[in-house]
């Protein structure tokens, strides 16, 4: 004898179309999460296929800002905010305005030089569409050149009210500029850049942040680091597969050359963070 399923209430019935009503909410806020994680994937191809060294370089600064980032102990969140950040901080380079004056040897004039300033603000615009899903990637890229007494550009922003994120990259960026050979510029050792950056502190960078970085712990940390993204390759960047689980970026894409911890990031940085 068949028995009739009992028929739900008008509240049972609501809380059942609440649930696949969010559940679709979730399932569609997921998709479009990895379309925009897709669409930076894109970007930093972008920067590889344009100018190799910059994409190498966007990379080592990522690994380093990362290494500040997690000894600060920051929360993931903000730790991919740095790491987005880091990632795409020069976009604005590969722009047609700027590419030719950049990859130029001969010294550059006074307009041009006001044109290379404008980078960051190109930048942030190239990014400005992914607001909704990356709203602190266009202001931190925006910041990157911006210094902690007031005279960096483009807003001339001082202290804290620079983005931590920005403040973080521009410790890396400035290392990665002192100790990897460029066309424009010879290489100098990791304590150098150190000193540099010991010199700077209060004028140019945020003083937290570059006592976090001279600590003999975290110092290491970083130049054991410069060791190993200086025998990087270009083009550093490896196309997915469709052996990989989803055959689509993840939230954190990959970025690293060759397949390392999960989400881009070293198994040890991972654990490491754990363990906290």
């Amino acid at each position: 004898m068949r028995i009739p399923t009992p028929a739900l209430s008008d509240s049972e019935s609501a809380v059942t179309a609440g649930a696949r009503l969010l559940q679709h909410e979730h399932a569609s806020r997921k998709s479009a999460e990895r379309f925009a994680a897709a669409a930076l994937e894109t970007l930093l191809n972008a920067i590889d296929a344009n100018d190799a060294e910059t994409g190498a370089h966007v990379r080592r600064v990522a690994n380093y800002a990362l290494i500040i980032a997690d000894e600060l102990a920051l929360d993931e969140r903000t730790q991919r905010t740095v790491e987005r950040v880091a990632l795409f901080h020069d976009i604005g380079k590969i722009h047609e305005a700027l590419f030719d004056i950049i990859h130029d040897h001969r010294e550059l004039t006074p307009a041009e030089r006001r044109e290379i300033l404008t980078h960051p603000q190109r930048g942030a615009d190239v990014l400005s569409p992914l607001n909704g899903f990356y709203p602190e990637l266009p202001e931190g890229v925006l910041a990157h050149h911006e210094r902690w007494n007031g005279t960096g550009y483009p807003r001339q922003l001082k202290g804290r009210h620079i983005p931590l994120s920005a403040r973080i990259v521009a410790i890396a960026d400035t290392f990665d500029a002192i100790t990897f050979h460029r066309r424009y510029s010879r290489s100098r050792s990791v304590t150098i850049a150190r000193d540099i950056i010991s010199e700077g502190r209060e004028t140019l960078f945020d003083p937290e942040l570059v006592d976090l970085f001279v600590m003999p712990p975290v110092f290491a940390r970083i130049s054991a680091t410069a060791r190993e993204v200086s025998k990087w390759t270009v083009p550093v960047h490896q196309r997915r597969t469709g052996q990989d689980e989803t055959n689509v970026p993840d939230i954190s894409f990959r970025w690293r050359p060759g397949r390392r911890g999960a989400r881009g990031r070293p198994a040890s940085d991972s654990s490491r963070q754990r363990e906290r």
